[in-house]
């Protein structure tokens, strides 16, 4: 079978290697055909050897879709035939985040395609327990992207209840635009994305995000009394991964309220201890997902919450692997989701 392995910064090794045998799979293991894999930008980073938690050589692929080819005999509920995505954290169960129940943040965190070999390949086995069906008609280029749509799950559970709040939402990046998706669906009154791209704020609003905001044209403070006028906001979430993004935040947001931090910061961002201080605000972090936050991220998009298609901004066969990775690094600005299709 193919099989794509990042061997060292920006060099990807395209290999053949055996199919695994579905009659060595364990009780609780399924065999796999992956039919999409989704692109993020936590692997462009660590193509350029600039994710500090990536082991090389490592199999590439995350976020993906699948056809469940084979089950171990205590297999229940996924049966041969089925699609299923499937969350790539491997975690050591325990540990006291594990035991209290937040095993995302396990103390022995593996992220598949980062610090474990990853789905980049045509079959794959996984345990059951990170599988998650997609319901019957959803697209297997949705099904890839459930992984980032639960991140947008996750990171807005962990700012409460959004119901009749205002919420700002830095980034409009994919992610950005998930998490802005999230917070309408969960009841929030008026979400503002905001970024330097129009072309990213004009996906922002083809997903049903009505506001948004060029803050390289209109400071924050400008564009939230335009939008929330005398209510202002009570909850932000950070995802440009940019210093001035999270300190305009902290200026701007209500007194007593909460930020969450969703990006991934290149450098650790210089903040104000006097806003975070004297305004008392909730500075929170969030760090992926959960099993819940798969479920949840799935019976979303079913029903039509989320709205994925136009995020889908290029796809590339599974031979073109490393030019997807060129082709992202050259169109940076313009590019939402590339999807690898191992059926062209």
């Amino acid at each position: 079978m193919r099989q794509v392995v990042l061997v060292k910064p920006k060099v990807l090794e395209f290999r053949e290697v055996p199919e695994p045998n579905s009659r060595d799979l364990g009780e609780h293991q399924l065999l796999l055909n992956i039919k999409r894999i989704g692109i993020c930008g936590s692997e462009i980073h660590s193509y350029h050897g600039l994710h500090p938690a990536t082991f090389y050589p490592v199999i590439q692929g995350h976020e993906y879709s699948a056809r469940v080819v084979a089950v171990g005999g205590g297999v229940v509920g996924v049966n041969p035939g089925d699609l299923v995505t499937v969350r790539p954290q491997l975690v050591c169960g325990e540990c006291n985040p594990c035991r209290r129940g937040q095993y995302n943040v396990c103390e022995n965190l593996r992220v598949q395609a980062f610090q474990a070999d990853g789905a980049a390949q045509d079959f794959f086995v996984v345990d059951q327990e990170r599988v998650v069906k997609l319901p019957a008609g959803i697209s297997l280029d949705y099904g890839a992207m459930v992984e980032p749509a639960a991140v947008g799950a996750h990171s807005t559970l962990r700012a409460g209840n959004l119901t009749g709040k205002n919420v700002v939402v830095t980034g409009a990046g994919a992610i950005g635009n998930l998490v802005a998706q999230f917070a309408i669906a969960k009841g929030a009154k008026k979400v503002l994305i905001t970024d330097i791209s129009d072309l990213r704020l004009e996906i922002a609003k083809k997903c049903g995000i009505a506001n948004t905001l060029n803050v390289s044209k209109t400071p924050l403070k400008e564009g939230i009394a335009e939008v929330f006028g005398s209510e202002g906001f009570q909850v932000g979430f950070e995802v440009a991964g940019v210093e001035s993004s999270v300190r305009s935040l902290m200026e701007c947001i209500e007194k007593g309220s909460t930020i969450v931090i969703v990006a991934v910061f290149g450098k650790d961002p210089a903040l104000s201890m006097f806003h975070l201080g004297e305004h008392e605000l909730t500075l929170k972090g969030s760090m992926m997902y959960r099993h819940e936050d798969f479920e949840t991220a799935v019976e979303m998009i079913g029903r039509g919450e989320i709205n994925l298609e136009p995020l889908v901004s290029d796809r590339f066969p599974f031979e073109d692997y490393d030019k997807a990775y060129a082709f992202i690094d050259k169109n940076s600005a313009t590019t939402m989701k590339v999807i690898i299709d191992l059926e062209q």
